[in-house]
């Protein structure tokens, strides 16, 4: 009876296995990384300007203070995958900093999901450690 349960166990274990295999769902978590890579464009010089900013840091993009909060990874292993959530102010004359962006950036979709602004466009491109 035991050698049954044994090999129903090991069958089990090798059926999740293949099903997540199949599923393409990631079993790795990702990786935390201490520094947002963004590009920004100034569209009335059209120069685009690379920069990083540490995570719970806020840098000055022309008027726009961009604040990245998390920047995740995903391991080599896997489907590339960089993504951070982020925080962007608009600074306007007297007035309080005003919240224009709150959200998740994907680097392979900056498009989606970059700020666009008047006067800016700012996109997530990369996480450094």
């Amino acid at each position: 009876m035991s050698s049954v349960f044994k090999i129903s166990a090991q069958m089990g274990v090798c059926i999740a296995v293949m099903m997540t295999a199949v599923s393409g769902r990631s079993v790795a978590e990702p990786i935390s990384n201490p520094i947002a890579v963004f590009s920004g464009l100034d569209k009335i010089t059209a120069v685009i300007r690379t920069f990083e900013v540490p995570v719970d840091t806020t840098v000055l993009f022309g008027t726009l203070e961009v604040t990245p909060r998390i920047c995740n990874t995903r391991p080599p292993i896997e489907t590339p995958k960089t993504t951070a959530f982020v925080d962007v102010k608009e600074r306007r004359h007297g007035n309080k900093p005003k919240r224009i962006f709150s959200g998740w950036m994907f680097a392979d979709s900056p498009g989606l999901s970059g700020v666009e602004h008047p006067v800016y466009d700012v996109w997530l491109i990369d996480c450094k450690t």
